[in-house]
Parts: structure tokens; sequence; C-alpha cells
């Protein structure tokens, strides 16, 4: 055997990965001056996108439903040097949606990158969520998702350019228990998402999926709980909080800006919903099993039935959580996070 035939296989790695960062290279866009939308941009992960894009020399578009956070938003972005145009809109209200789609349109003459960020969670075991919470999360992190698309389409189709970041979540490839009405959404969304990649590409769009995994952005406290609701918000923080385990919502708005650059398919963000992923990939059997277990051990039994038509957001579970000294040492870094961010 010749010592080209004994490396030809090293040699064949070699190029097809040199290819493959050419190609990755050659997809960047220059984001100066893009103009970016961002639905749910007044705080959170939102607000963190909006901070980044703006490093990266964006004209903002921002949107909530909430006025004065809103406009506190906007007064820390342009104390920055941000260029940035607002809008009050609920994405669940389809009309509303299309108003925000024409204003933003006419202020910048056209929108280069649509992100679809806006969304809520409820988190409660599924005996005491009613159909009623699946219609309301539905309508703002999956309806919510499609309308700015469907709206945005037609003038990226006319151009033959656009990209779309769909904000998706490791809990729409894995079904965690006790936030079945979110799953149910974002495995909807990422279906979508990857489904316009497929389709859009003839038109010169780019879909990026992006799959976080826990994110410490101070949301726990807007959350919606059902059930034991001090105890339902208690296991939520922790996990959406501690070291390790969660990511902070800067270096998540840092990867999904870099992937956006880039035209990637999808971005998992953080090692743990990556291992995650591969896992329930793999073994969807015993990654189901697992998490039967979790909640059989962990999480909190079913509320008698007098509750299971109430929810409360995670500020009012919050001053009722057992433990509590112990819980607000563990999220310190998700206090933290709410008050940089606007939560």
């Amino acid at each position: 055997m010749t010592k080209a035939t004994r490396y030809s296989p090293l040699i064949g790695a070699g190029l097809a990965l040199a290819f493959r960062a050419y190609q990755k290279k050659s997809r960047e866009a220059d984001l100066r001056r893009a103009s970016v939308l961002i639905t749910g941009g007044s705080r959170g992960l939102g607000l963190a996108l909006a901070q980044e894009f703006a490093r990266h020399g964006c004209r903002l578009a921002l949107c909530a439903r909430d006025a004065d956070e809103l406009a506190q938003a906007k007064a820390s972005l342009e104390e920055s040097g941000a260029e940035l145009f607002t809008s009050v809109c609920d994405v669940s209200d389809q009309s509303q949606v299309q108003r925000l789609i024409s204003d933003v349109t006419n202020h910048y003459g056209h929108i280069d990158i649509l992100v679809t960020n806006a969304g809520i969670i409820e988190v409660g075991p599924v005996q005491n969520m009613t159909r009623a919470d699946f219609e309301k999360t539905l309508a703002v992190d999956f309806w919510g998702v499609l309308d700015p698309i469907l709206a945005v389409l037609p003038q990226m189709r006319e151009r033959r350019s656009g990209r779309i970041v769909t904000i998706g979540s490791i809990g729409g490839k894995v079904a965690f228990p006790h936030l079945l009405p979110y799953a149910v959404a974002k495995f909807a969304v990422t279906g979508l998402s990857e489904g316009l990649r497929a389709e859009l590409w003839r038109d010169g769009i780019t879909v990026t999926t992006i799959v976080p995994g826990l994110m410490r952005t101070g949301s726990y406290f807007h959350a919606l709980f059902k059930g034991d609701q001090p105890k339902e918000f208690a296991w939520f923080g922790l996990g959406d909080n501690l070291p390790g385990v969660s990511i902070s919502a800067e270096r998540a708005a840092r990867e999904i800006v870099a992937a956006t650059r880039r035209g990637e398919a999808e971005r998992i963000l953080s090692l743990p919903a990556n291992l995650l992923s591969l896992a329930h990939g793999i073994l969807p059997g015993p990654t189901t099993e697992l998490l039967r277990l979790v909640d059989r051990l962990f999480l909190p039994p079913p509320s008698d039935a007098s509750k299971a038509q109430s929810n409360i957001p995670g500020s009012e579970a919050a001053p009722s959580v057992p433990a509590r000294p112990f819980f607000e040492a563990l999220t310190k870094l998700g206090r933290d996070a709410a008050k940089r961010l606007n939560e």
C-alpha cells in the first residue's frame, strides 16, 4: 500500500472539512445596516438579542404587548446609540401582526431579518391544564410565529433575500413533564421552521431554527403557574437559573446572531441541551422513561380541582416558595438577569 493510498481517507476528510468551512464562510451575511424585527423584544432574550444585533450595526424594530416595557427597552437601547423603531403589538392577534409588518416596512423600506422571539410559558401538571391553556399558548408561541412569517414573506420573495430566525426550545424536541402546552407549541414551531428552510431556499430566503436550553433571562417571573404554584415555581426557577445547567441570555444572544449571520439550519444552545437532543434522537424510549421518573420523583403532584382553572405569574408565586432563602441563593443569577433585561 502506497503512502498516498494509506492517507487518502484522512486527506478526503480534511478536504471535506475545508469545503464545509468555505461554504459556511460564503453564506455569512454582512449585518451592518440590516433591518431586524424582533418580536417580544422589550425584555429577556428579546432585549439581549436587540443589544447584540445593535452591536453589529443593525437597525432595530421591536414589538411587545406592554407599552411601558417597550418604552424602557427603547430608552436603554437608544442610550447606547442604537437606531430603533418600536410598536406595541400582540402577536396572537393576526390583524395587529399585519399592521406591525406594514409599519416596520414603511419605516425602514423593508425587513431583512425577522426574529420570532415572543412567547409565553405555562407550567403545571396536565391534570390542572385546560383546553384554554393550550389555546392561549399556541396563540402566542405558534400562531405568533407563523403570522409574522406569512406577513413578511411576500417582500422577501420579491427581493429574493431575507433571513427568518425562529426561537424554538429544547422543549420542542423533548417533551418535558409539566410543560405540555409549551412543548406542543414548540414542537409545531420546530416542524414549521425546518419545513420552511427546505421550501424557501429557492426564493433566496434562509430560515434558522434556534433551540435554546435553559437560559438565565429572569423570565421565570413572567411564566404562568398552575397546580401547586409555589412548588411549581420553585423547580422551574431552579432549573432555569443553575450555573452549569443554564446559560446567560447574553451568551445565547451572541450564538443566535452568529447563527443568523452564517445562515445555519439549526443552532442548539448549551451543552446539556445538545446532549439531551442527541440522547432523545438515539434512544427516545429510555429518554421518555427517564422523564417519567423525573416527574414521579421530583415534580409536584397535581393540585385539587378547585385550583385547576387559575394560574398566576411567577412574581406572585415567589413569596410562597418553600425554603425561600435557599431558593433565592441558588437563583441569584436569574434575579440579576431580570434586572439587566427589563424583566
